[in-house]
């Protein structure tokens, strides 16, 4: 199973923030043949935008700093967002523990406020998110491929 053009496309318009596009493509997406590869798809975008970010020297500190201000931009946020599955979240990215024992659902929901906020931070220009979703195809495809 490789990731569709249809699934980046998607994940592009969610970066974009093109919400209109992005529900229309979503709901496109079968969950059942579509959803492995989309979560894949996000989760090595969510990998890849913490590893610009962030270092794994970098400090807990950091991903608290961080956690707090995503959580300060919108009231959203402040509510949907748990500061302590984002700050485990980042940190497992950066070899620093483990979320297993965090639901899906949570995990995903949180991954996506954070990629959002590190797309916007990151400040990429359409060549960049080109090559960004590029990148981050390949390592889903990667992780679909090992099973």
């Amino acid at each position: 199973m490789a990731v569709s053009d249809q699934q980046v496309a998607t994940l592009r318009a969610f970066l974009e923030g093109d919400k209109p596009k992005y529900n229309d493509l979503l709901a496109d997406l079968d969950r059942k043949s579509d959803g492995l590869g989309y979560s894949a798809l996000v989760t090595a975008a969510f990998f890849e935008a913490v590893d610009r970010r962030f270092s794994t020297q970098s400090p807990r500190a950091d991903a608290v700093d961080y956690v707090a201000d995503v959580r300060s931009r919108s009231a959203n946020a402040a509510e949907d967002v748990d500061p302590r599955i984002a700050e485990r979240l980042i940190r497992e990215v950066l070899g620093d523990g483990s979320t297993d024992d965090v639901d899906g659902r949570t995990s995903a929901s949180t991954k996506l406020y954070l990629l959002t906020a590190l797309t916007i931070d990151a400040d990429l220009d359409a060549a960049e998110l080109d090559q960004f979703l590029g990148k981050v195809k390949k390592m889903a495809d990667h992780m679909l491929s090992r099973g």
